[in-house]
């Protein structure tokens, strides 16, 4: 009999998975763009909506710690992944209320949900491919897992572009809780083939009890966050990042706890991991700009407009967006240090909608005439498209390189994703120069080339650390490990809210860019320095 090349249960997960991204992605690819809306959302500044984007999607990332430890020692994970699903679906729909104390009341049930589900998803997954049968496959799995992901991610933007154009913002947040609940019934659906990798971790005596982790981690990361919350002067960016920064103290320690406690044979690959963990937080802190500074940038300095020949096409999709010229007058239209001059009144650049402040007079609509322009959020299935269309790719070549025995170790290809997304930094500091530091519409081409080289980085590194993670976590700590990868992911995610934060400040917006290319090229070194100690760790224990 032939063996199968993956586990019955793939398809299961990565139609939850994809469904789970569907609703994700369409939130976050209009979130920073309701925020600032004047007219149906609530007025945010870039640095306002920034900041509250930057701490959400890190709580997004961070709760995983929560969910992890409490699905290895309580509820399992398919329970906890069932239970997450539901919450944020609420979450998600929850959000067409448009009031702020709902806003906040529906990201807390993301954040919460997404503790539940995405740690003990990925694990589930990992714990599949633990069979002798499957485990050369792992990254492989891993890789197709995350193409599921993206899937949903690409698919979910156009969806949220014709709502929104069709029925406004709620049509759109609604949508997103329909894909998460879909996500779920998929779920329950395969629970057969996934039911016997649940299995719920015996405590060992080097681990901690669970209501001394809350009363020693939780309970102080909660007083931390005040601490940083109320300190009279901000010392990162806001009040809301000083928060989050000192809240994660308590956190971090009890991972160093956790390497000091374990016993001698497993040191070595928890230490490993943690290493990974730390550099990575580079990568994620450039990377989550995308629905912050690259939704800025694909909203007000890349040309959106939509040529003759397919707008027929567009409307009948519900996906144009119409934006009117009569609240401006050509004649007294003056750009000036990217700035609009009105007669004698300042428009700062935040201003939104702006889309009309770079371009060339000639150009322009006559008076009362629109423009028809591709959706904003549309330009973020771009990321998504490249990970669908290069994944097979990578795969094969991954899989070509095995059968040569020249595979990189999953260590080597995560130093591999480091410096090629370093490079897209510099697309996008071509992107600049081309468009005059943003006197002037830049093509899309520079949006998409630069994304094409992110998503190559992005495929070397973000699936590979979910394989790696489940590949060296002892099994009692395979959830928790999980977490703590998320918990990289949600330190990162935070800082890439800082870094939006300062685009404002940017008046050369090359800088920016030039900034973002030497935190991922220092990142980079950093691991290739610990590669010859990671692969020897890995060789060993993986």
């Amino acid at each position: 009999m032939s063996q199968r090349k993956h586990p019955k249960a793939l398809p299961f997960l990565f139609f939850s998975e994809m469904w789970e991204r569907f609703g994700y992605y369409l939130m976050i690819g209009i979130f920073t763009l309701y925020l600032k809306d004047t007219a149906d959302g609530f007025s945010m500044t870039e640095a306002e909506a920034s900041d509250l984007y930057g701490t959400f999607i890190a709580l997004v990332f961070l709760t995983p710690f929560i969910g992890g430890l409490l699905a290895d020692r309580v509820f399992g994970y398919r329970k906890s992944i069932i239970f997450g699903g539901i919450m944020m679906g609420i979450g998600y729909c929850l959000m067409s209320v448009h009031d702020i104390n709902m806003l906040y009341l529906s990201m807390l049930l993301v954040i919460l949900g997404n503790g539940f589900f995405k740690p003990n998803i990925s694990t589930l997954l990992g714990n599949l491919y633990n069979d002798e049968e499957y485990k050369s496959r792992k990254d492989s799995g891993y890789s197709i897992f995350y193409m599921g992901i993206n899937i949903g991610a690409f698919v979910c933007n156009f969806f949220g572009a014709a709502l929104y154009n069709m029925m406004g913002w709620d049509a759109a947040f609604i949508a997103a809780g329909i894909g998460m609940f879909i996500g779920v019934i998929i779920f329950i659906i395969g629970t057969k083939h996934y039911k016997h990798a649940d299995v719920i971790k015996q405590m060992s005596k080097e681990d901690m009890p669970l209501m001394k982790i809350f009363a020693v981690v939780l309970l102080p990361s909660i007083a931390f966050g005040l601490i940083g919350y109320f300190l009279p002067q901000p010392l990162v960016g806001s009040h809301s990042t000083d928060a989050f920064l000192f809240g994660c103290i308590p956190i971090i320690f009890f991972y160093g706890r956790l390497l000091y406690k374990s016993p001698p044979e497993e040191k070595k690959p928890i230490a490993a991991m943690l290493a990974i963990f730390a550099v990575v937080i580079a990568f994620w802190a450039v990377f989550k700009q995308n629905g912050s500074t690259l939704n800025t940038w694909a909203d007000r300095y890349t040309d959106r407009e939509i040529p003759e020949m397919i707008v027929p096409m567009m409307s009948s999709l519900q996906l144009v967006e119409k934006k009117e010229k009569s609240t401006y007058v050509k004649d007294s239209f003056v750009v000036m240090d990217n700035q609009f001059r009105i007669g004698d009144k300042n428009l700062m650049e935040y201003t939104y909608p702006s889309y009309f402040k770079n371009m060339a007079p000639e150009r322009l609509p006559a008076e009362g005439e629109s423009l028809n322009l591709y959706n904003t959020n549309l330009f973020q299935s771009v990321n998504p498209f490249w990970v669908v269309m290069l994944t097979p790719l990578l795969v094969a070549f991954f899989s070509f390189l095995r059968r040569k025995g020249k595979e990189p170790t999953t260590p080597e290809k995560i130093a591999y994703g480091l410096v090629i997304s370093a490079l897209s930094c510099l697309v996008m500091v071509g992107a600049v120069y081309a468009s005059q530091n943003g006197g002037i519409k830049s093509s899309p081409w520079w949006f998409i080339s630069s994304y094409a080289v992110v998503t190559i980085g992005e495929l070397f590194l973000s699936p590979m650390g979910l394989s790696l993670v489940s590949k060296l976590s002892p099994p009692r700590l395979t959830a928790l490990m999980m977490g703590g990868w998320f918990l990289a992911t949600s330190i990162g995610n935070k800082l890439s809210g800082v870094l939006s934060s300062l685009w404002d400040g940017y008046g050369d917006k090359a800088n920016f860019f030039w900034v973002n290319f030497a935190l991922l090229g220092a990142a980079a070194l950093l691991l290739v320095f610990m590669l010859k100690w990671l692969n020897k760790i890995f060789k060993q224990y993986a």
